[in-house]
């Protein structure tokens, strides 16, 4: 495991625990204040280096309207990834794009998840393989550079934690047979009400496991990639949404229970 990438890791956390903690102090001075992100974010320096996985870094929120941490996070991000565009997508926003670009099986499965996580977790691997990029959950940042993670030939990038892979960094062109399989997986499991692992089995982590299986897929440690909390928590990112994260969620309220499909 290359050092100075686990040094860049340790310092991170360092810093953002110390940024985490003032921030604290600022908000109780400051309640109200919030900080946009921008929907779109061209690259800060372009560069003419083609690779297979499109230059995009996709992420979503409830809000594009932020605490200071999650600020500062995404402006970390930006200045690990200068040759990359970013996109934020909302929640209207996620539901449109489906809406438009999934098929009608695809998009009427979309639309019974009442959960905003499980239904990013959802847009995240349809949007990967209908467009291809880098997906990043709100609170996760890069541990180093994109440029230097990212490899010409590479089409994909799974990411592996110490159980599993997990889905709150992928890498992807499009048409990845992995995030197909994983589309696949998310309408039976709407389909068939799998409520009994909650979000984690219906739409997150374990659908890409399952698509996975015995596949040799490329992929990635996250303590050399993308990790998540250094600059953030739960309250930061939920600030003005109290008990909005996914594990407050009840299996039985994850699907609508009027509409069939």
């Amino acid at each position: 495991m290359s050092f100075p990438i686990i040094l860049v890791n340790r310092l991170t956390k360092f810093f953002g625990t110390i940024s985490k903690s003032l921030c604290y102090l600022f908000h109780f001075i400051f309640p109200k204040k919030r900080f946009e992100i921008p929907k779109i974010s061209k690259p800060i320096l372009p560069s003419n280096k083609t690779t297979k996985i499109p230059k995009i870094i996709w992420q979503t929120n409830y809000t594009n309207s932020v605490s200071l941490p999650v600020y500062l996070n995404y402006l970390f991000n930006r200045l690990m990834s200068l040759s990359y565009e970013y996109r934020y997508v909302s929640t209207e926003d996620r539901l449109q794009y489906m809406k438009t670009n999934a098929s009608k099986e695809v998009s009427d499965a979309f639309e019974q998840l009442t959960d905003g996580a499980s239904q990013a977790d959802f847009w995240r691997v349809f949007v990967l393989n209908d467009i291809g990029g880098i997906y990043m959950d709100i609170d996760a940042h890069l541990v180093w550079p994109l440029s230097k993670i990212i490899k010409e030939d590479d089409t994909e990038i799974f990411l592996l934690n110490k159980q599993h892979f997990t889905n709150y960094f992928i890498a992807s062109q499009k048409n990845n047979p992995v995030l197909e399989k994983s589309i696949s997986i998310i309408v039976q499991n709407i389909k068939n009400k799998t409520l009994d692992g909650g979000v984690y089995s219906l739409t997150g982590p374990m659908v890409i496991n399952k698509a996975i299986g015995n596949s040799n897929v490329n992929h990635r440690y996250y303590k050399i990639t993308c990790i998540q909390g250094s600059f953030t928590n739960e309250y930061f990112q939920y600030i003005d949404k109290p008990r909005g994260k996914w594990t407050h969620a009840k299996n039985e309220d994850l699907i609508k229970k009027a509409k069939k499909i």
